[in-house]
């Protein structure tokens, strides 16, 4: 059962994220929801790469038969965070624009304010 927790903590998380993409208003709030979504998917990355009793990827003289982690999902995850946060500043960066031009960043009130 311990060994499913980050599993569970991972199906949890893209349940709160997902709820607060879909059922907020506030723009802001979404920007918050897809953050959350993107450590939700980090996490589930970094779980699938554990091993248990492994030893990091970075060791050149490794005991013989010695298991690693799996580097190959530490690189997607690294990969993933800088994307998540360029693509995060630019969401807020327009939801900034967004505010200015129609004062709110409640998106009913955009769309009604837009018709």
């Amino acid at each position: 059962m311990i060994a499913n927790l980050p599993f569970i903590a991972v199906a949890l998380l893209i349940g709160i994220a997902l709820a607060t993409i879909l059922l907020k208003k506030n723009m802001i709030k979404m920007v918050m929801g897809l953050a959350m979504l993107e450590g939700a998917v980090n996490l589930f990355l970094v779980t699938l790469g554990y091993r248990e009793n492994g030893i990091a990827p970075i060791f050149t003289n490794a005991p013989e038969g010695a298991d690693m982690v799996l580097p190959t999902v530490q690189a997607l995850t690294l990969t993933n965070i800088v994307i998540g946060v360029a693509t995060t500043a630019l969401m807020l960066v327009l939801v900034m624009v967004i505010y200015k031009k129609y004062g709110t960043v409640d998106a009913d009130k955009m769309r009604r304010l837009k018709e």
